[in-house]
């Protein structure tokens, strides 16, 4: 791979975006729309077959395709997207076993080829720096994709990527975590002193998968760090958390909080077809639908997006 192919995946770095003019995006330029998706996680499919998730992923070949369509119905669209993001869960293989560095290479040869106007955004699953990371599992995923949690601007709205896995087990690296909230508080405070369009939070784990009251387990945060989290998230004026890691569709909504949970570009885990989902940002309000693959590619969402963008 090229030094220039190489830096599509490293636009994040000290703790910005490098692919946005931040002075340049601050101010409310008019409705646009991102992609969000997550979970290709390359590997997991034969594990899940199989049912030996820890080591049966010899084979990927199902999720090659699936991003590969991905890719190919994202770079279709007009009008463009301003961003692609993946809410974590690159590859299955956790770090330091077996076919880590495979899945990595293949899945970065198939986003290679997104348009190079429609800039990647990369936010960390617990599959790419592992359910208990460590200092070196971190560096070694921000050499591949860039930094692990980062902030930027786009058309007067404020975006925040954070590491949720920090959220969720930092026993490991407690001086990272602390280092990452310090940031956090920071950043919360930019988006309630600028009164921004809107702020929005991408993470992998969601805050909660249906309501906020709901018992902690391996798809969402523990009930503190989530109370928390929402309190300072609404006294800040994030209005949605976008997220995946659940490989099914799920959320909702708390305290003027839209807490989106996106199913899986690769294994579904329950009904749901492989997709995407289209976020439109109005002046007023995030809208935004899960579209399977192959909708995605259909003539009818080109002109439900520009109506949409058109309308506001």
């Amino acid at each position: 791979m090229s030094e220039t192919q190489a830096n599509l995946f490293l636009k994040a770095q000290h703790r910005r975006f490098t692919a946005f003019a931040q002075e340049d995006e601050k101010e409310w330029k008019g409705p646009f729309y991102f992609i969000q998706g997550a979970d290709p996680q390359f590997g997991l499919m034969k594990s899940w077959a199989v049912g030996d998730c820890e080591n049966g992923g010899d084979d990927w070949e199902e999720e090659i395709q699936l991003t590969k369509q991905a890719v190919q119905a994202v770079n279709a669209l007009k009008p463009r997207p301003k961003f692609f993001v993946l809410c974590g869960d690159l590859i299955h293989a956790m770090p330091g076993t077996q076919w880590r560095e495979a899945q990595e290479k293949d899945l970065k040869n198939v986003l290679k080829d997104m348009d190079n106007a429609i800039p990647m955004v990369f936010v960390c699953g617990n599959h790419d720096i592992g359910n208990t990371p460590t200092p070196g599992t971190i560096d070694d995923y921000k050499k591949a994709w860039g930094d692990d949690y980062f902030s930027f601007w786009v058309g007067g709205v404020f975006f925040l990527v954070i590491n949720s896995q920090l959220l969720f087990d930092a026993s490991k690296c407690a001086e990272l975590k602390e280092a990452h909230d310090k940031w956090l508080m920071e950043q919360l405070a930019v988006a309630k002193q600028h009164k921004c369009k809107h702020a929005i939070v991408f993470q992998h784990i969601p805050l909660f998968l249906q309501k906020p009251e709901e018992g902690h387990d391996y798809f969402n945060l523990d009930i503190p760090v989530r109370q928390e989290l929402l309190e300072r998230f609404h006294d800040s004026g994030i209005k949605a958390v976008f997220s995946g890691h659940y490989h099914r569709n799920a959320g909702g909504l708390h305290n003027g909080l839209d807490m989106v949970v996106t199913s899986a570009i690769g294994c579904q885990l329950g009904e749901d077809p492989h997709g995407v989902r289209v976020v439109v940002v109005t002046e007023d309000a995030i809208h935004h639908r899960y579209y399977s693959l192959n909708k995605l590619l259909d003539q009818g969402l080109e002109q439900e997006l520009l109506n949409l963008i058109k309308s506001n």
